[in-house]
């Protein structure tokens, strides 16, 4: 792995955890073992993430195939005949709650559980110990107020002080030297203690990922293509995000040559774009950064960030003036830029559910070069992040590639921004973005 970062900081981790999403959804399915229920969820987490999803039918034989496998192994025990007549696995996961009928099959509860499967395997690669995601923190000014308290020095805020507390320090003081107790009780500064906090910081970041045509093919370190890694990552990420630090904003674009805000609810179901349908199967760095600022727009922490999944260098960008086509056009005649049709915008809404950002950017130059970047697509998509930190917005970038030249335009970008890039196996981009995700936490935390 590659980085600009040399800033490591560490997190505390005690304990098991448990992901799911509410107390009642802790038991096992009615007539589903619990021991089986896991090893279902783990299926449907697989199969989801693949870019060509199964039928419900066909994932109904694989549980099927499991279930057998267990009995044969384990024999017919106690906890597994009430369910060795059940005739459709699928039927009951679909009246538990975790699936549904319709193309995106899998239910909220669904989502929360087998996303929880996910990361509970992420955190368990990144502690070998006890599992846990207890933060460290420090004691001072704040707005989470905790259960322990300390002795008050000037500047502290009154209204944090430990009733109870201070009342029996002076109860204490008076009793240590032997004059009888009065009412009422007289308080003197050493008697008092305030409530410890924690500073409760908030960090709004968007995770663009990109949907280009080469992200479906196949890593060389595992069945997972690069999509499906990613999409299992951002999933993970987006279930940690909402357990343990609820106070953030965690956005999701998805971009190939145009962009579109994506529901964390819709990661499983991301698709690329198909190649030779339109041009949306090119990169456009630039779409990616602009649809991003826009949503960061509207935050109000200060803390913001970019987080740019990707697989390729930038082949396309915007052309915001038709002087600007003319001068690429004189210097290049052959030149082809693209002007998103009605009819394809819709197709893509109907079959991907994506509603593409047509605001940012009407025309798009189009310019692949094998293992370069054409260099106006080059300085446009600097330019655009250069206006982003201007903007007080952070942007990091992790290349999911096994090619490692494909990396020097990216650490040139991240120079310019004063951002970080990370050149990955795929296979690990899981650990390496929520290890980033609680390393900028706790950054941001001690840099307050």
């Amino acid at each position: 792995m590659s980085t600009h970062s040399n800033n490591i900081k560490k997190f505390t981790y005690h304990g098991i955890v448990d992901f799911t999403e509410k107390k009642e959804d802790r038991s096992p399915t009615k007539g589903i073992p619990k021991n089986l229920l896991q090893d279902f969820l783990n299926i449907l987490g697989r199969e989801i993430l693949k870019e060509d999803q199964p039928k419900l039918e066909e994932i109904e034989q694989e549980l099927q195939n499991l279930k057998k496998e267990k009995e044969n192994d384990q024999g017919q025990s106690d906890e597994s005949k009430p369910f060795s007549g059940a005739s459709s696995i699928i039927v009951q996961l679909q009246e538990s709650g975790y699936i549904k009928d319709s193309r995106k099959w899998l239910s909220k509860k669904g989502f929360f559980a087998v996303g929880s499967k996910l990361l509970q395997d992420v955190i368990r690669a990144l502690n070998k110990g006890p599992i846990g995601l207890h933060e460290t923190t420090f004691s001072g000014t704040g707005s989470l107020n905790l259960d322990t308290s300390k002795k008050y020095e000037p500047g502290d805020d009154l209204r944090l002080i430990n009733v109870p507390r201070s009342l029996l320090n002076a109860i204490e003081r008076r009793s240590g030297s032997k004059s009888s107790l009065q009412l009422p009780i007289d308080l003197q500064p050493d008697d008092l203690e305030v409530y410890e906090t924690k500073k409760d910081v908030s960090v709004a970041v968007v995770y663009c990922i990109d949907l280009s045509s080469t992200m479906k093919y196949s890593t060389m370190f595992g069945d997972m293509s690069r999509i499906e890694a990613a999409k299992k990552a951002l999933w993970s990420l987006f279930l940690l995000n909402q357990k343990f630090f609820p106070s953030d904003s965690i956005y999701i674009v998805g971009f190939g040559a145009l962009a579109s805000k994506v529901s964390p609810y819709d990661i499983p179901y991301l698709k690329t774009f198909e190649s030779g349908v339109g041009f949306l199967h090119y990169t456009n760095y630039q779409a990616a950064f602009r649809l991003a600022k826009k949503i960061l727009k509207n935050e109000t922490t200060a803390n913001k960030k970019i987080v740019l999944v990707t697989d390729g260098h930038p082949s396309a960008c915007f052309i915001d003036t038709e002087e600007e086509r003319n001068k690429i056009l004189g210097e290049r005649p052959y030149s082809q830029f693209y002007v998103p049709e009605k009819q394809a915008l819709d197709s893509i809404k109907e079959k991907q559910e994506l509603s593409l950002d047509t605001k940012s950017g009407k025309i798009v130059y189009l310019c692949y070069r094998y293992r370069q970047v054409d260099q106006y697509i080059g300085e446009k998509t600097i330019l655009e992040a250069k206006k982003c930190h201007k903007s007080g917005i952070e942007i990091d970038t992790i290349m999911v590639s096994e090619e490692d030249s494909l990396l020097s335009y990216v650490n040139e970008l991240e120079k310019f921004v004063k951002g970080r890039s990370y050149y990955i196996n795929p296979a690990e981009i899981d650990k390496i973005l929520i290890t980033d995700y609680l390393n900028d936490k706790k950054l941001t935390l001690r840099s307050r």
